[in-house]
């Protein structure tokens, strides 16, 4: 049987977008092989294959031939600590990159002083060596330079140039290579160049001033890219390593990954939760601010879920696992980060579009910048040589290829630290768009918990008696409506009495015997099959509920419970938000006109849309497109998910450990609607982010190239800028983490 599995894998050598776009046309031309998406800032391609067509080792011998190394994923690959090893390995490099770059900066001092220095009489008549020896002393350092801290240049280069392409590894390469080449047939074969002076013709410290100060970008580059990945660092931080379970009566400490479903855990209070479960003993107040965003911690008690990596505040619980290591919250809330991460917002296309043809077109400028200067301005060789390197390696695209996943990274991580998970670019992108927020009623701007809004009392019974007697009988229900009522009685600090006898009619209600008195619960029908006589003018008020309850005792009818749903604390505050934004809000709902007016009146919806299926949601949502909307559907991510995937943007709401992320694009971990203007607001700050880095990464290459072609800028401030430039970019990205939303 044909499966097919989706991977993300590090990939080492890439270092510009025209690297991304090599790996990426090298992926898809191997069969079984699809969904590829190849990210800069993260150094990570994603791809789906099928395991019948292809496996992993001929995928990997793939991007090997193209110049690049994919890291093979290891037996342990899925485990949540996965990321911590690809997170060492960039530390690693990080390290081999800094000691390349001190080793590059301690030669290249000495030879851009001296190099500067020789130029003058003043040296010359105090130094003991002549020249040539200097100048031989000059190439023995740079060479040095070249084949130790600037070996990964020119290995790459060749290693592409068999493939017969090119990224920005070649245009250095080619740009200090020329330089040192010229150099050092000019001091060692002067004759060769016809050279009456040939000490002034070195140009050893053009390569080794570009060689370090690319080396000093890359290594700044490195360190800010690392801090665009620091929401998902805290989330693998928050797990456990240890947990304290109890098996055969006996409690003992385990390590994490031992650790199964079933397993009784105990924790004690200032610890937090190793894994996913239900609390079977105790109760407690969870911190669960890196999960869902919310500050203020959440009481628990027995039957309640908890979260692996929350804090546990200040009771000791003992609570049953029930998802453990890839399947707990933690571990779906990284992967589904992640997948963001490494996705491609649609604005990004024009950028790895340019890149496809950035590096051919480049050289080309180079190559007829030079031949413009020697040839036709018959400007001096080394003149001419040094116009064409200082366009090599300004045009390096590093830049462009940083300006979209870096703010795509850490938008979808600040989305993450306030409780919104954001299932890709696309979809971070497409909700500054949206002007229209459509939501569902239940569990959306309710909690969809049913509740007692009001007792009607008939025929001279008492609101006690009736309390007591319809809770008594439907602590025997397991219908959402008995469960209210039972809630009611609470409240009222009513205590129920015993049951004599019990049934149950799916539909219409209940019927037992409660205090030697015959009792009958349920609507209007259940009253007119029992001849319950209900038609007196004050019986059925016209009260906007969702549902009516009737209770009769001795087939005289007692009472009747009118309930309705919850509307939720924060929704109101919610709604104003979206209002504030110009936003048209529609509520959609099953249920009848009155009820749902009645709803929407008191959080402040005008418009409304009622007696609607599960089914029909879909059409409804198809039909306000039609009018030129583009919808956010907002829902539980289940009963609504045709609806979901039909709107332009699907918002799931979930709590914790219930998060409907597979049909939604953006899944709120609070169980409230308050994220949805903070999603739209992440949005937009993204998408500005990500403009703003697209136009500085284009107008850096647009001014550089002609004024490098120009002659007016050395090759040393053309690698200082280019540099910088990819440092800039992910600086404004990394502004991002501070923004309110």
């Amino acid at each position: 049987m044909e499966t097919k599995e989706t991977l993300s894998l590090p990939v080492e050598g890439m270092t510009c977008a025209s690297c991304v776009m090599r790996v990426e046309k090298t992926l898809k031309k191997i069969e079984g092989v699809e969904n590829v998406n190849v990210n800069l800032a993260t150094e990570k391609v994603t791809f789906t294959y099928n395991d019948k067509k292809v496996d992993l080792n001929r995928i990997s011998d793939a991007v090997d031939e193209a110049g690049y190394k994919l890291i093979l994923p290891s037996a342990s690959h899925e485990s949540i600590d996965t990321e911590s090893s690809y997170e060492n390995e960039h530390t690693k490099k990080y390290k081999e990159l800094k000691r390349h770059f001190i080793f590059s900066l301690i030669l290249t001092i000495p030879v851009l002083i001296i190099n500067m220095i020789s130029m003058t009489g003043w040296f010359m008549r105090w130094s003991p060596l002549s020249m040539d020896y200097i100048n031989r002393i000059l190439f023995l350092a740079v060479t040095l330079i070249i084949f130790i801290p600037g070996r990964m240049f020119f290995t790459s280069a060749w290693k592409l140039l068999k493939h017969f392409t090119a990224d920005m590894n070649t245009l250095v390469a080619v740009g200090t290579g020329t330089a040192y080449i010229y150099s050092t047939i000019a001091v060692l074969f002067p004759d060769l160049l016809s050279l009456k002076k040939p000490w002034e013709h070195i140009y050893f410290d053009t390569s080794a001033v570009i060689i370090t100060l690319i080396l000093m970008g890359c290594l700044l580059e490195a360190g800010a890219k690392s801090k665009t990945t620091s929401a998902i660092k805290k989330l693998i931080g928050l797990q456990p390593q240890t947990a304290r379970i109890i098996r055969n009566n006996k409690e003992s400490e385990l390590k994490i990954e031992d650790v199964v479903e079933g397993d009784l855990i105990i924790v004690r209070p200032g610890e937090r939760i190793p894994v996913d479960g239900v609390i079977t003993e105790g109760s407690t107040s969870i911190d669960e601010s890196m999960i869902s965003g919310e500050s203020i911690p959440v009481d628990k008690f027995k039957d309640d879920r908890v979260t692996g990596g929350t804090i546990n505040l200040n009771g000791s619980i003992t609570f049953k696992a029930t998802a453990v290591g890839k399947n707990t919250v933690i571990a779906q809330i990284i992967k589904y980060v992640e997948t963001a991460q490494g996705s491609k917002a649609p604005i990004q296309k024009m950028a790895d579009r340019i890149a496809s043809v950035f590096v051919p077109i480049v050289i080309s400028i180079a190559i007829i910048t030079f031949l413009i200067w020697y040839f036709v301005m018959g400007v001096p060789f080394n003149s001419a040589m040094l116009n064409f390197i200082a366009v090599m390696v300004i045009a390096c695209p590093c830049a462009l290829g940083l300006a979209t996943p870096t703010a795509i990274m850490v938008g979808t991580g600040l989305g993450a630290s306030n409780g919104i998970l954001i299932k890709n670019a696309a979809s971070l992108e497409s909700a500054f768009k949206i002007n229209t927020v459509v939501l569902d009623k239940t569990g959306t701007i309710t909690l969809g918990k049913p509740k007692v809004a009001d007792l009607h009392v008939y025929n001279r019974f008492s609101k006690e008696e009736i309390i007591r007697l319809a809770a008594t009988l439907e602590s025997r229900s397991e219908h959402p409506l008995s469960k209210a009522i039972l809630e009611y009685a609470r409240l009222n600090n009513i205590s129920i009495l015993h049951i004599s006898e019990f049934n149950s009619y799916p539909g219409l209600g209940v019927t037992g015997i409660v205090d030697n008195k015959n009792i009958i619960i349920g609507n209007r029908k259940m009253m007119e099959q029992n001849l319950v006589n209900s038609d007196n003018a004050g019986l059925h008020p016209e009260l906007k509920v969702n549902s009516s309850v009737y209770i009769a005792i001795d087939k005289i009818l007692a009472g009747i419970f009118h309930i309705s749903d919850t509307i939720a604390d924060s929704s109101i505050d919610a709604i104003k938000k979206l209002k504030a934004m110009n936003l048209g809000i529609y509520m959609l709902t099953g249920d009848n006109k009155d009820a749902a007016e009645s709803i929407a009146k008191k959080v402040g919806i005008d418009n409304v849309i009622t007696g609607v299926l599960p089914g029909e949601k879909a059409k409804v949502i198809k039909d306000l497109q039609s009018q030129g909307k583009i919808i956010a559907m907002v829902g539980d991510g289940i009963n609504d998910s045709p609806a979901l995937a039909q709107a332009d943007l699907g918002i799931a709401i979930g709590t914790g450990t219930d998060i409907a992320i597979e049909t939604a694009d953006i899944t709120l971990i609070k169980n409230n609607i308050m994220g949805i203007s903070k999603a739209i607001n992440l949005s937009g700050r993204t998408l500005n982010t990500i403009k703003q880095n697209l136009f500085w990464a284009f107008i850096y290459n647009i001014i550089g190239i002609p004024v490098a072609a120009l002659g007016l800028l050395n090759p040393m401030f053309a690698a200082a800028a280019m540099a910088l430039s990819s440092v800039s970019v992910v600086s404004n990205s990394l502004r991002l983490k501070h923004a309110k939303i």
